[in-house]
């Protein structure tokens, strides 16, 4: 009989006994199974009972409910007070996000900073929002102030909430991974790592995470509280403030490329003769369509209200009129390159895009229904949503939040 070989010697070795292994496998299903339970819960359109948890996964209920226990008490899941029921015996708790698991979402832009305490359940905690002028600002100096932001809103979280890390949104390209900030032109920003700045925004050494603002806007879109999708899965959206960002999202999921730098419509050409951007390009869609642009063409001043624009529009001032057209041809122009490569017809707009929505949304049909080759048979639809102010922020903590929602086992009592 010829003996194994020292290799598979160690093979063997190396392989856990059998009863090792059925505990690997069953630690395995039930973390499978906890993941499964906390999507299904926060995913409901309605509250779901241990009941209904048992029949959306079609586990028997003895699981469901052992399962639902351990999220509860982990805080993963809440129960709330049961609907007023007449009859005999006792009504059935619905479930909910845990409010005592909780993520800070924060964000610079040209115009203000903002900050928001976001629970698993998708209560508001904490928020603030901070106006100023920040183009050409300094950078260390603006990320003090935000850090100190982060700080008094952290005071404000109730003892019994764990804040299991920061996500910041930052209106630039952001490096994939390192979360390095590579260039913010309207900020005026290059070469920056957010994360040496803010050292309070972080409790006992808790995660941050950079992101390019428009992304972190669309995924407040995509998914109106953790673990819970919006109506559309299937939109480009439109981050408008003194520039533009852009971000596609296919499918539930911002698409955000290799390197994490897809979107930036604000600077895609419309008109490679057109005026100079502070990217280094000429005639980026944000020329036009920029809320400072937009100001500026109707012979505003470029730091003026919105409402001026809107006041000049509707008293029929010609160039207040020839600015908002001019603004609807570069968006049809540029979205409808977007939507004939993407084939995503369904198109967001935010910020000061949606300000002017009244305004924009005809003449930009107008231009998506002449140019997009699909538009026969399916019209592109533009719809401005109302919404929270600096969507980014909540983006931001909707990030972080994922993380228990895709692993609630982790965050249990007494596991790594």
């Amino acid at each position: 009989m010829s003996r194994p070989s020292p290799a598979a010697r160690d093979a063997a070795d190396a392989r856990p006994p059998s009863a090792e292994r059925s505990s690997l496998r069953q630690s395995s299903l039930r973390e499978a199974n906890l993941g499964l339970v906390t999507r299904t819960v926060l995913a409901a359109p309605e509250p779901l009972t241990r009941a209904g948890v048992a029949a959306a996964t079609r586990m028997t209920r003895a699981t469901a409910a052992r399962l639902v226990d351990e999220l509860v008490a982990g805080g993963v899941l809440d129960e709330r007070d049961p609907p007023p029921v007449t009859g005999r015996g006792r009504p059935a708790r619905p479930l909910a996000g845990g409010r005592r698991i909780a993520a800070l979402g924060l964000q610079v832009n040209v115009t203000f900073l903002a900050g928001r305490v976001l629970t698993l359940g998708g209560e508001v905690l904490a928020e603030h929002t901070e106006p100023g002028d920040l183009r050409d600002s300094d950078p260390a100096a603006v990320l003090a102030r935000l850090d100190a932001l982060a700080a008094r809103l952290l005071d404000r979280v109730p003892g019994d909430v764990r804040v299991i890390g920061s996500g910041l949104a930052l209106p630039g390209i952001v490096a994939a991974g390192s979360g390095d900030l590579l260039v913010a032109p309207n900020l005026g920003w290059s070469g920056i790592r957010p994360a040496d700045h803010l050292r309070r925004a972080s409790r006992a050494g808790l995660p941050l995470r950079v992101g390019n603002e428009a992304d972190l806007a669309a995924r407040a879109a995509a998914e109106v509280a953790p673990g819970r999708p919006g109506p559309l899965l299937d939109f480009i959206y439109l981050s408008g403030d003194v520039g533009l960002g852009g971000a596609a999202v296919l499918d539930g999921t911002v698409l955000t490329g290799r390197h994490g730098r897809a979107g930036e419509i604000g600077h895609v050409c419309v008109d490679p003769g057109g005026p100079p951007c502070r990217c280094g390009s000429t005639g980026c869609l944000e020329q036009y369509a920029g809320q400072a642009a937009l100001l500026t063409a109707a012979g505003l001043p470029g730091d003026r209200p919105l409402t001026e624009l809107t006041a000049a529009v509707r008293a029929a001032d010609p160039a207040a009129r020839r600015a908002i057209d001019r603004a609807a041809w570069a968006l049809g122009v540029a979205l409808a390159g977007a939507v004939n490569i993407l084939d995503i017809p369904t198109v967001l707009l935010g910020g000061h895009l949606a300000e002017l929505a009244d305004l924009l949304v005809p003449p930009l049909r107008e231009h998506l229904n002449r140019r997009v080759l699909s538009a026969r048979w399916a019209a592109p639809e533009v719809h401005a949503p109302a919404g929270t102010a600096a969507p980014a922020a909540t983006g931001a903590a909707l990030v972080q939040l994922a993380d228990v929602v895709d692993d609630p086992a982790r965050w249990l009592p007494g596991e790594k």
